[in-house]
């Protein structure tokens, strides 16, 4: 009796601040006549409050070459915060630091998977030429540091984490599903599942303004479109960060926890999600193809450019109640056009939402 209990106060916990399960869709039935505002109405409408400054510490400015009619291109990525990829993180600001990232290219893109940077002669299989000289000092991680055994996380955040891991416990346990609000078995399976966990992971939760993916004590970030990864070699190899891909397709979950993901790129996609395809291995660039690599012009840590260049942006506090609204939002499309919520989204398709600052 005491393990129903728990298992029917963890799905209510969890269900009153981000509700995405399975009786969403009979909310919407009776939120009456008014128009349903939609994501993006949601987002316009949270209190300044909500909003939670980057620093700029954790912003690096990535600077194109010109595009073919003059225009210019600038990428922002936003560095993972602590627990994760951190010794990799280190690295980036080392390099960029450095002027290493000065003058490389863009080597690879692959359709519907990945955009990738770097020295055109390092781990490419379509270049024959000598690596750049990387700078001293780059820490060497190990293949553990693709997760974290914990992470700090505050409000919902931490509820929805400790009621995952319940839940999981409990079906791990094999607890009496006829407790759980009353519904079947069945359906209470369904709840769990759609509410906690993904075909990736026994716990998927969006946390601290991240997606995280957890199981069995350990968590890591997850690779939705935009993250930011490290290239590396076969194992033991876990790459330094001279070499970085973003996401440009269908989200590879199958990566998750075989590469350190660092970031994700929160301005600018477009020039890099555009780039002509490599034909070569893999998406790279061939020798024939050398002329289609676009030139980077610098990578710099924004908090190192001077307070007029320094660019400043905020994300959406996923611990309030206009993200929980947002979220649900998103999985329950009730706005004019759509027909049928979807009752439930996959973590992928509740990026947080980012802006420019107000005083940008």
């Amino acid at each position: 009796m005491k393990k129903n209990l728990t298992l029917a106060a963890a799905a209510a916990a969890f269900a009153a601040p981000f509700a995405l399960a399975l009786t969403a869709p009979v909310l919407a039935q009776d939120a009456g006549e008014q128009p349903a505002p939609s994501p993006n109405e949601i987002v316009d409408a949270a209190p300044a409050d909500d909003w939670i400054p980057i620093a700029a510490e954790d912003l690096l400015v990535m600077t194109l070459a010109p595009d073919a009619e003059g225009n210019a291109r600038e990428v922002i990525i936003q560095l993972m915060p602590a627990p994760f990829s951190q010794g990799w993180t280190q690295n980036i600001r080392t390099l960029a630091r450095a002027g290493w990232y000065d003058d490389i290219t863009v080597n690879r893109v692959q359709d519907n998977y990945v955009v990738q940077w770097g020295d055109p002669n390092y781990d490419n299989p379509e270049a024959e030429g000598d690596a750049k000289p990387l700078p001293e000092g780059l820490r060497v991680m190990e293949e553990d540091d693709y997760t974290s055994p914990a992470f700090a996380a505050d409000g919902p955040s931490k509820m929805r984490i400790q009621s995952a891991a319940t839940m999981v416990g409990l079906i791990a346990g094999g607890a009496d599903f006829e407790v759980l609000q009353g519904l079947g078995e069945e359906d209470a399976r369904q709840y769990a599942q759609a509410t906690f966990s993904d075909r990736y992971s026994q716990i998927a939760v969006i946390a601290n303004g991240w997606p995280i993916a957890g199981q069995d004590e350990q968590f890591w970030p997850v690779h939705c479109y935009g993250m930011v990864g490290v290239g590396r070699g076969y194992s033991p190899d876990t790459g330094s960060g001279a070499e970085l891909y973003t996401v440009i397709g269908q989200a590879p979950r199958h990566l998750d926890r075989n590469i350190a993901l660092v970031g994700r790129i929160i301005s600018g996609m477009e020039h890099l999600s555009s780039l002509p395809r490599g034909s070569g291995a893999l998406g790279f660039y061939t020798e024939d193809e050398a002329e289609k690599r676009t030139p980077i012009m610098s990578i710099r840590v924004a908090s190192d450019l001077s307070a007029g260049e320094r660019p400043a942006f905020e994300y959406l506090s996923t611990e309030g109640e206009a993200f929980a609204r947002y979220a649900d939002a998103r999985a329950n499309r009730r706005d004019p056009f759509f027909i049928v919520p979807a009752g439930g989204a996959d973590i992928c398709n509740i990026p947080v939402p980012i802006r420019r600052a107000a005083n940008q």
